[in-house]
């Protein structure tokens, strides 16, 4: 079970990264079947003080608790969906948050880096939501409980997994990618894999299962 040294070496890895600014971004972690801790709002995530969590029920997934993250319906909605998500990161990754602005565009492109599609799949965009409201949450029932990555349109990156290490580095991973996409584009023009090839990877993927590396 994640305490709050976890949740907040994670709030400063995040920060550290350049992925929060100020207030932004949220973390949280199941602490029972119906209950998690979540970071506060309108405090910045690196500098938060035990006293500053906030312990709320999951369900309903769309009440609102006034001193829990503006933004607690997504993760009270993953947690309402999945039943095997123990923690929540909601971010805003700089190169993630940059392809959720391109028009039209609902996923990353899985047929240029291997390494992506092995790691953690398909990488979707979910439509995009005013922030704070409980449509942020069922923006993301179309992608569960299969993606444990997604990209929030105009609005940043959330990731869940099994434990919190999990999804931390499902934030970390997805901005690894989005880089590195950015960078083959900016080069010239990349190369996609043959079909072959990218169904052959996600082969693999199958038979690693649906753990975020």
């Amino acid at each position: 079970m994640a305490i709050f040294s976890d949740i907040h070496s994670v709030c400063k890895q995040l920060y550290s990264q350049g992925w929060l600014a100020n207030c932004d971004g949220n973390v949280s972690a199941r602490t029972t079947p119906n209950q998690i801790n979540i970071t506060p709002k309108g405090k910045p995530k690196a500098y938060l003080l035990e006293k500053d969590m906030v312990s709320i029920n999951i369900d309903p997934w769309d009440v609102v608790h006034k001193n829990a993250s503006s933004e607690q319906a997504m993760h009270k909605f993953i947690y309402a969906k999945v039943d095997t998500a123990a923690a929540v990161v909601h971010a805003h990754p700089p190169y993630a948050t940059a392809w959720g602005l391109q028009r039209d565009l609902k996923y990353l492109p899985s047929n240029m880096l291997s390494e992506g599609i092995l790691a953690c799949g398909d990488i979707p965009i979910s439509s995009y939501c005013v922030p704070g409201t409980a449509s942020m949450g069922s923006s993301l029932e179309e992608h569960l409980p299969e993606h444990k990555v997604i990209i929030l349109a105009h609005h940043g990156a959330i990731t869940w997994g099994t434990s919190l290490d999990e999804a931390y580095f499902g934030m970390e991973r997805l901005e690894h990618i989005a880089k590195t996409l950015y960078l083959a584009k900016t080069l010239g023009d990349p190369v996609s894999l043959k079909q072959e090839q990218v169904d052959h990877l996600y082969q693999l993927r199958k038979q690693i299962g649906d753990v975020i590396l």
